[in-house]
């Protein structure tokens, strides 16, 4: 069969697989598949790095179908070049348990690079993983030992590129000049209300060649060649992105549904479906059919990718006889492990240091992990001198440099958290960003796409209270503890003075499949010394314990429980009551997440049943009476802040010792009654 003619029938099979996955699930989206199938035949079948047989292979090309809606056609790629995706997960698509979900999910399908679908998330992923490639190779190649070579390919839409995560991403793309990241947008001029003219008019090339892009257009999608040369030309192109634009044709072949949106999110039908079969040349029966020559032929890259790994792992044995201490460095970030007595330099702190905003004891504790853990890289967005979050031993990460491990984001929140997990996704990194905890409003999709993908990165979110003060209600954050607390699977901890910090960072570095989000505080606060309160570096892992006790084994009248820099205010609460012979318990309960994660006995101890409990927390109370009891008074902020100085606006919102007293007090009263 002439080559050509093996392509399209390769190209044919990859459209109707997918169309037949649709039809069968009565679910899905036909018109991406059926359109951008050369383009991803062209990457997959010509160019990308891979072996089927080992999807987390190292140095393997990664592929991120950010238009993840078209996630029918990335299965069938997946299937035919022998990725463990038996025929039967095709025909399962969108069907419970299957291998095969409704957008693609990463863990669930093997080679599936990221969890993609919320628009442009794929794009910045794709940033996030190019700039992992450019620091691995920075930090272990070594002359005439390129260990990590790879590109990174990602498939945008005209939703991607409307998004404006995408644009934040593009922008710190073409700044740091990644020449090894490729985007192929489908250009098909459709959206779901129509043609994308109805809102999307300005120059696309034009735009991503400002953005500091190599920029190239193919006018045909269906031209194979034209296709391989543009991707050609941007491999050669070394020094910046490529952006390739090509002309696609949602729902292609389909006789009644080709350049509609009808083509985009449902099944063609199965009238359709037959006239779309007969149109490109294709047998109606039977259904999920694969030519013999189509399957040997994408197949073949089985061989060629036990050949590519082969040879790496050839060359790596090289690498490793002349740098056995790089070897076993990358093989150890690689495999996500922490390197022997990471922890043993951790910083403690004492009352006689005098108060200290948690920002700052964060300052210590991570510039102590970062000196023995160097895969833990970072920055913020463009708040690192407000955050303390520079690891003072590292340069930065700058075109031309990219062994630093201090990131510049840029005033761009939602892009950092999407490139977090680009770099996480990647593999070898412990990624963290920063930003105030207001602001974490701004990067709300990455963390929930963290939290589904079990990715490891930290967020750390100081500025954490109306306690800030002079900045005023806009930076003054009161639902946004509530609102990362109500993610599945996000691990929030927010520590009550310098040590807890410390032991919350020690917490968030080890995990291994959530996202951890470090909530600390602008303003100065006591600390808890360890000579007084011995608990503390056991007990924050539990989430939460008692700080400081009835007298003399009595038991406590009622529970004094707060987060953060509120523990404070519970302390004195409890001394004052204590002057007034009413015994108090105070719990620190820096995360809701490890201490649900304690048995029944644990919690019961520290909460028995039947004691008032008096919630401190400078932030809504929506879900502390759920969480404790409905027996619980909660003392919390349920409206906006106010600009003034942190102490005004603490005392006008009743975080008084007073104003505790009495919450107790009329606790205490109405179990009486």
């Amino acid at each position: 069969m002439h080559e050509r003619e093996l392509d399209e029938l390769c190209i044919n099979t990859l459209r109707f697989l997918s169309v037949d996955a649709v039809q069968k699930a009565k679910s899905g989206h036909p018109g991406l598949p059926l359109g951008a199938a050369p383009l991803v035949y062209a990457v997959w079948g010509r160019f990308l790095k891979f072996n089927p047989r080992n999807p987390s292979w190292a140095d393997r090309d990664r592929f991120i179908l950010s238009a993840g809606h078209g996630c029918a056609l990335l299965y069938s790629v997946l299937h035919l070049m022998g990725f463990d995706i038996p025929l039967e997960e095709l025909k399962r698509f969108r069907q419970w348990g299957s291998r095969t979900p409704g957008h693609p999910e990463y863990r669930k399908t093997p080679g599936v690079e990221a969890t993609t679908g919320p628009l442009g998330q794929g794009f910045a992923n794709a940033v996030g993983m190019a700039m992992g490639e450019a620091s691995l190779a920075a930090r272990f190649n070594r002359p005439g030992y390129e260990i990590v070579n790879h590109f990174t390919y990602a498939v945008a839409s005209d939703g991607d590129l409307m998004e404006g995560v995408s644009y934040e991403a593009a922008s710190l793309a073409g700044h740091l000049r990644l020449g090894k990241l490729i985007v192929l947008y489908d250009n098909n001029h459709m959206t779901i209300e129509g043609e994308t003219s109805l809102a999307f008019s300005e120059d696309r090339l034009a735009r991503f060649a400002a953005l500091g892009w190599h920029t190239q257009e193919v006018a045909d999608g269906n031209d194979v060649e034209a296709l391989c040369a543009a991707i050609l030309g941007a491999r050669y192109t070394t020094d910046r992105p490529s952006f390739i634009s090509v002309r696609t044709h949602l729902g292609y072949g389909s006789p009644n549904k080709q350049d509609t949106a009808a083509a985009h999110g449902e099944p063609l039908g199965e009238v359709e479906v037959e006239l779309t079969k007969k149109n490109l040349g294709w047998p109606v029966e039977p259904t999920f059919h694969i030519p013999e020559q189509a399957l040997q032929h994408f197949r073949q890259s089985l061989s060629r990718g036990a050949a590519h790994q082969k040879a790496w792992e050839a060359l790596f044995r090289e690498y490793t006889g002349k740098h056995p201490d790089l070897a076993s460095e990358f093989q150890r970030v690689m495999d996500g492990m922490l390197p022997e007595f990471w922890d043993t330099e951790l910083p403690t702190f004492s009352s006689g240091s005098g108060p200290i905003a948690t920002r700052s004891a964060s300052r210590e504790a991570l510039n102590a992990i970062a000196s023995h853990v160097p895969e833990l890289i970072g920055g913020a967005a463009d708040l690192a001198p407000s955050t303390f979050t520079l690891i003072e031993s590292s340069g930065d990460f700058e075109p031309g440099y990219f062994s630093g491990r201090n990131f510049h984001f840029g005033v761009r929140e939602h892009a950092m958290g999407s490139i977090m997990n680009g770099l996480a996704l990647h593999g070898g990194f412990i990624p963290y960003g920063a930003t105030f905890l207001i602001f974490s409003d701004y990067m709300r999709p990455p963390i929930r796409l963290a939290a589904l993908s079990n990715l490891h990165v930290i967020y750390v979110f100081t500025h954490d209270s109306v306690g800030l003060g002079e900045d005023g209600p806009t930076h003054q954050p009161v639902e946004q503890l509530l609102g990362l607390r109500a993610v599945p699977n996000v691990l929030v901890l927010r520590p009550a003075d310098a040590n807890e910090t410390v032991a919350a960072w020690k917490i968030a570095v080890e995990q291994r499949d959530r996202p951890v989000a470090l909530v600390l505080t602008r303003q100065k606060i006591p600390v808890l010394d360890l000579s007084t309160y011995p608990q503390l570096p056991a007990g924050v892992p539990r989430g939460g314990y008692t700080l400081a006790d009835a007298p003399d084994g009595r038991k406590p009248a009622a529970i004094l429980a707060a987060t953060g820099s509120e523990v404070h205010l519970a302390l004195a609460t409890r001394e004052k009551l204590l002057d007034q012979g009413v015994f108090t318990r105070v719990v620190s309960l820096p995360s809701w997440n490890l201490f649900a994660e304690q048995s029944a006995a644990y919690r019961e101890q520290i909460f028995p049943h039947g004691i008032p409990i008096v919630v401190i927390e400078a932030g809504v109370s929506l879900g502390w009476k759920p969480y404790v009891g409905t027996g619980v008074e909660v003392v919390g902020v349920d409206r906006f802040g106010a600009s003034a100085p942190g102490e005004v606006v603490m005392n006008e919102y009743g975080f008084t010792v007073e104003n505790i007293c009495n919450r107790v007090l009329h606790a205490l009263n109405k179990k009486e009654h």
